[in-house]
């Protein structure tokens, strides 16, 4: 099974796993839709999710779910004292093994915001740009079957 962490929803196949991080502020009435469709892309590609509901949730989250994940999906904007770089930098010092993949449609990084593994996704973004960018970015090992075969 393949699993991602989505703050907000996470996601899981094949082995391995992706924790997405919601990427709107929870005061936007259309956030939960936002959300679902992060969360639709991912599951399309293969993964399963799981949901935090903020940069907070997900580090209070990762000790119990880490071994598992593969990939992390966040905004940069969260809800909470920790934003998606914090988040990023954090997973990336404590869980070597998890792919990082950022994004925002408000701010770009900067120099030192982002670790080095992590990538970054500008919005707006739609389904066949997150399928390609995980293709491209991610290794072979933690794409899952379904993203590897729409190549």
């Amino acid at each position: 099974m393949l699993h991602a962490l989505c703050i907000g929803p996470i996601f899981a196949n094949d082995g391995l796993m992706c924790m997405t991080l919601s990427t709107v502020p929870y005061a936007l009435a259309d956030e939960p839709f936002i959300l679902m469709d992060i969360t639709g892309i991912l599951e399309d590609a293969g993964f399963r999710t799981y949901e935090a509901s903020s940069g907070d949730a997900a580090i209070v989250m990762l000790p119990e779910y880490a071994h598992t994940i593969t990939l992390l999906f966040s905004d940069v904007d969260m809800p909470g004292d920790t934003n998606g770089f914090a988040l990023a930098r954090h997973v990336a010092e404590n869980y070597p093994w998890i792919e990082i993949v950022i994004g925002s449609g408000r701010v770009s990084p900067e120099t030192g915001d982002l670790p080095e593994k992590a990538t970054f996704l500008s919005k707006p973004f739609n389904a066949q740009m997150i399928h390609g960018h995980l293709r491209e970015t991610l290794p072979d090992g933690k794409l899952p079957q379904p993203l590897k075969n729409a190549a």
